[in-house]
This record gives C-alpha cells, sequence and structure tokens, in this order.
C-alpha cells in the first residue's frame, strides 16, 4: 500500500512532480521523506519504490533525533512519529484531512499550499484522529465511494490540477 501510495503521489506519464512532498509514518516511530524536488532512483514499480523505503529503513540506526539520515537522493528517514511530522510538515501549508465523512471536495476552493493526509487501510488511532482534528483547516472526501488510499492521492492531484475541477 505505502509503495503505491508514493507512486501514486510522484508519477506522471513521462515526469515526477517534483513539487510533491511525501511522509510516511511507520509504527510512529520512523518518518520516511520522499523530496520530489531531490529525488533520484524512483520507478514506477512498486519493487523499486519498496526498495528505496527498505535503503531508508536500513540507515534508521543513523537517525539521531529528529536528524535526518538520507538513504538516496531525495529519501530520508527521521526519528519522528505522527504527531511531530504532522506539526513540522503543517507549519506552512494548510492541513487538508481526506476523510469519508467529510465535506464534499467540489465545495472546497483549492489551498495554496496544501497538505493532505490521509492513512492506509487501517484508521488513525484515537491519539492520532484527535491531533488530526485539531490541525485540520479543512476535512473533505473526494467523492460518494471510499477509495484506496493511492486512489485518493491520484483524484485529489486531478482536483488541484484543475483548479477544483473547473479548467482543463
Amino acid at each position: 500500500m505505502l509503495c503505491r501510495c508514493v507512486n501514486s503521489a510522484f508519477f506522471l506519464s513521462h515526469d515526477i512532480r517534483e513539487d510533491v512532498r511525501v511522509h510516511l509514518v511507520l509504527g510512529n516511530e520512523y518518518t520516511v521523506r520522499f523530496e520530489g524536488s531531490e529525488l533520484r532512483r524512483l520507478n514506477p514499480d512498486e519493487r523499486s519504490t519498496a526498495a528505496l523505503i527498505r535503503k531508508a529503513l536500513e540507515k534508521r540506526e543513523e537517525a539521531i533525533g529528529h536528524m535526518p539520515a538520507e538513504s538516496s537522493p531525495g529519501v530520508s528517514i527521521r526519528r519522528m512519529g505522527f504527531e511531530t511530522t504532522l506539526e513540522e510538515a503543517a507549519s506552512d501549508a494548510t492541513v487538508v484531512e481526506l476523510h469519508e465523512d467529510g465535506d464534499p471536495v467540489v465545495q472546497v476552493e483549492p489551498p495554496e499550499n496544501p497538505l493532505f493526509v490521509l492513512s492506509d487501510h487501517h484508521d488513525f488511532t484515537d491519539e492520532e484522529a484527535e491531533l488530526l482534528a485539531a490541525a485540520a483547516d479543512e476535512r473533505v472526501r473526494l467523492g460518494p465511494e471510499i477509495l484506496h488510499a493511492d486512489h485518493s492521492i491520484t483524484v485529489a492531484h486531478n482536483y488541484l490540477d484543475t483548479a477544483g475541477y473547473s479548467r482543463y
């Protein structure tokens, strides 16, 4: 699931989105960060993405405190859980929680600098949900049906690419 999410966040047909950053919070202890403007060696297959995540995890002992350890260009790991990652990422962004009970995304103006936050097939813990509710500027759903996390990322990109579905 994580590999598909990373790929959905970055890949276009013949390019990658350099203005995208992905944070994967693992076990509320580590955060693997992918920085689109610096990213190298990311290929559209899940196997190569999994290898980049594995390489980052192999560097976890080198991540001291919140100081990152870079495992390959554009990929690093930090000792940061959900709360600290959310606080840091949200510092200069509009936090948009993707949630099945949110407002329809078509009723929300696309933010200038969005930070979309979503969980995988496991819901956020109660504590994480409370932190996110406090940090979220918007809580939206992307359609009438519940989507997989990686599909949600693609739909969210389309929403942003089309200025809220208003231009193609």
